[in-house]
């Protein structure tokens, strides 16, 4: 499981730079929708072969207001899910009596904390980490987000630090089967997750109950269904029916990166009463970027009327045309009808994501659709592709090598990317299509003195 670390320090210290240059990109996701506000943002970010999930959040003041009111509560949510703290404090301006009211805070929180010193370029580390160590938070790590200073050390310190907060797991440790699908069920807050759950589990069965405070923990249960085995990853907890209570539920994302991460078949589960509604589109945006292959359930189904269901149906196709691929049930958790009709289309799924396709028969459909329908001319000349190889599953990844490959429209890629999945029957989940731009054998070579003299030759004729 990913550690989570986040970013918290009073207004102008740099969280946000930092948080872009840990993560290598500004497009990071931002929580805006219904129960997070804008002023948490997440992303992943990577030091050699250690990951980790990166929370910025907004600056902490002393002042009272809604605004500052809000943002501190958000702080504090992140500071709950975090194992790691980084503290920053701003080395141009010196240690603030905001930073002592935040270093205070954070000491009563009882989580581990480095305090980074930012904003320093230019100046010396011995000179600008001096006055901060009156916040008894040990040795300071002096940096400049902006420029990059300190943050190689910065990255071997963490590499220290968390293997102490997270203790990692041996690869060999309950390692499952090649075999059994690793299938996440996701869904926002009141759309029937755990009753589902329970229903696929067994209704006496009580597996795990999810105490407050531990909103950050996924749960991981092992079961068996028509000889196939599987590992069930719950982000909201899964609990005796009596101890059910949807409303308590909230919606993580950092859970559901984690879940993500895990699995390798997506449940999400919809409400079948509000229809699609911007937290279902947010879900399945994550779903799409991490690749995992989806089957789509529309619970509550039962009790609607011809029309609504007609709505529902259009609602789905209008608002989630990206997820076409997936297979969509309508279900009833609560009276179990279509529930067990969901398993077929996960296994096709599963089968789908982890697909082993020999390049002989990648190429012959590269070739089909090639001979069907041309690629577009590039400044005059036809777009090649040569042959196409398996570069990775769950999702499958299909390189395409050619010539003035990266000229290649939008518009061509989804044809090649409908034709691999209508011809070898990918099912359930996303491809992804890359191209490889042939090597020019000319390229870099200096010319012969007598291709010079040809060549110029050439042009004189051309001229005459």
């Amino acid at each position: 499981m990913k550690p989570v670390i986040a970013l918290v320090g009073r207004p102008n210290v740099g969280k946000s730079t930092l948080f872009n240059r840990l993560t290598r990109s500004r497009d990071a996701l931002v929580a805006d929708h219904s129960g997070l506000t804008r002023d948490r943002i997440y992303g992943t970010a990577k030091a050699d072969d250690c990951e980790f999930i990166l929370i910025d959040t907004g600056g902490l003041t002393e002042h009272s207001d809604s605004m500052s009111d809000l943002m501190r509560q958000q702080a504090q949510l992140a500071i709950d899910e975090a194992d790691l703290i980084f503290f920053l404090v701003d080395g141009r301006s010196g240690l603030t009596a905001a930073d002592e009211t935040v270093s205070q805070q954070l000491r009563n929180v009882g989580k581990p904390i480095l305090l980074l010193i930012n904003k320093t370029e230019g100046e010396q580390r011995e000179m600008v980490a001096a006055e901060f160590y009156a916040l008894g938070m040990g040795e300071p790590q002096v940096i400049s987000a902006t420029q990059g200073r300190g943050i190689a050390e910065l990255m071997d310190k963490l590499k220290v630090e968390l293997p102490a907060v997270i203790p990692f797991e041996s690869e060999d440790e309950d390692e499952p089967d090649d075999d059994t699908i690793r299938l996440a069920v996701l869904g926002r807050p009141n759309v029937g997750k755990s009753t589902l759950i329970n229903r696929i589990m067994g209704e006496e069965r009580v597996v795990a109950f999810d105490e407050p405070g531990t909103t950050r923990d996924s749960i991981h249960i092992p079961f068996e269904k028509d000889d196939t085995k599987y590992i069930l990853i719950d982000t909201a907890g899964i609990r005796r029916r009596s101890k059910v209570s949807e409303m308590l539920e909230k919606f993580s994302i950092v859970k559901t990166l984690q879940a993500l991460e895990d699995a390798n078949v997506v449940l999400l589960v919809i409400d079948a009463h509000q229809g699609i509604v911007e937290q279902d589109l947010h879900l399945a945006g994550l779903i799409i970027d991490s690749g995992r292959a989806v089957v789509i359930a529309v619970n509550k189904w039962d009790g609607l009327e011809q029309s609504e269901r007609e709505w529902v149906t259009s609602n789905i196709e209008r608002r989630l045309p990206f997820l076409n691929f997936a297979n969509t049930h309508f279900i009833s958790a609560l009276h179990g009808s279509g529930v067990g009709l969901l398993f077929k289309s996960v296994k096709q799924a599963y089968a789908s994501a982890m697909s082993k396709i020999p390049t002989p028969r990648l190429t012959r459909v590269l070739e089909d659709a090639v001979a069907e329908h041309q690629p577009p001319l590039v400044h005059g000349r036809r777009i090649k592709f040569r042959y196409a190889h398996l570069g990775g599953k769950n999702p499958p990844r299909i390189i395409i090598h050619g010539n003035q490959t990266d000229s290649t429209p939008n518009s061509y890629r989804r044809y090649l990317e409908n034709t691999f999945r209508d011809v070898l029957k990918l099912h359930g989940t996303p491809i992804r299509i890359e191209f490889k731009q042939g090597d020019n054998p000319f390229k870099g070579r200096k010319k012969k003195p007598e291709e010079k003299k040809y060549k110029a030759q050439s042009q004189q004729e051309r001229r005459k």
